[in-house]
C-alpha cells in the first residue's frame, strides 16, 4: 500500500464527488498543473488506488422500489466429495442479479447480502426459489429498508 500525501487525498475527495471532473477543474481545486494532477491520477489507478469509474444509479428510478438486508447462514458440515459449501456459496452470489453486495461477517451469521428488487414479489421469488434452495444455505433473515437515511460511496479521506 503506497502512502497518499495531501494531493493524492483532496484529488481522491473531489473525484468521488464527481469522477468525470476533468483534470482542469481538479487542478484548479489541488492548486496544481493539469497534467500534474494529471500524473496522479494515473499513479493512482494503475496502483489500485482508484478501482474503477461508475454510474451510480437510483434503484427507484429504474423500477427496483425494495431494498432488503438478508443475513444468511451456511451449512457447516458437508460430505468430503462435495465442494466446499463456502466456496459454492460465494460463486453462486456471483451470479445473483438481486444482490448487489455481500460480506462475509463474524458472529452468528457468516453472510450479508444487500438485495435490490422490484417488490415483494420478487423479493419472495428470490427468497424461496433462489437462496433458500441453495445446498449451502441453511437459514436466512431480512431486514427490509423503511428509509434511506443516507447513501454515499465516498470513504472518509
Amino acid at each position: 500500500m503506497e502512502i497518499l500525501d495531501k494531493l493524492d487525498r483532496q484529488i481522491l475527495r473531489s473525484l468521488q464527488l464527481d469522477g468525470r471532473a476533468s483534470y482542469e477543474l481538479l487542478a484548479g481545486q489541488v492548486a496544481l498543473s493539469p497534467s500534474a494532477v494529471l500524473r496522479r491520477v494515473k499513479r493512482l489507478e494503475e496502483s489500485g488506488v482508484i478501482d474503477r469509474y461508475v454510474a451510480l444509479v437510483k434503484p427507484e428510478s429504474v423500477g427496483l422500489g425494495l431494498t432488503a438486508y438478508i443475513n444468511v447462514r451456511l451449512e457447516k458440515n458437508t460430505e468430503s466429495h462435495k465442494r466446499n459449501p463456502i466456496d459454492l456459496f460465494r460463486d453462486s452470489v456471483q451470479i445473483w442479479p438481486e444482490v448487489v453486495e455481500c460480506d462475509a461477517l463474524t458472529g452468528e451469521m457468516d453472510y450479508l447480502l444487500r438485495v435490490v428488487v422490484q417488490d415483494m414479489a420478487h423479493y419472495s421469488r428470490f427468497v424461496m426459489d433462489t437462496l433458500l434452495k441453495h445446498p449451502s444455505v441453511q437459514d436466512c433473515k431480512t431486514s427490509f429498508v423503511l428509509d434511506r437515511v443516507k447513501a454515499t460511496t465516498a470513504l472518509p479521506l
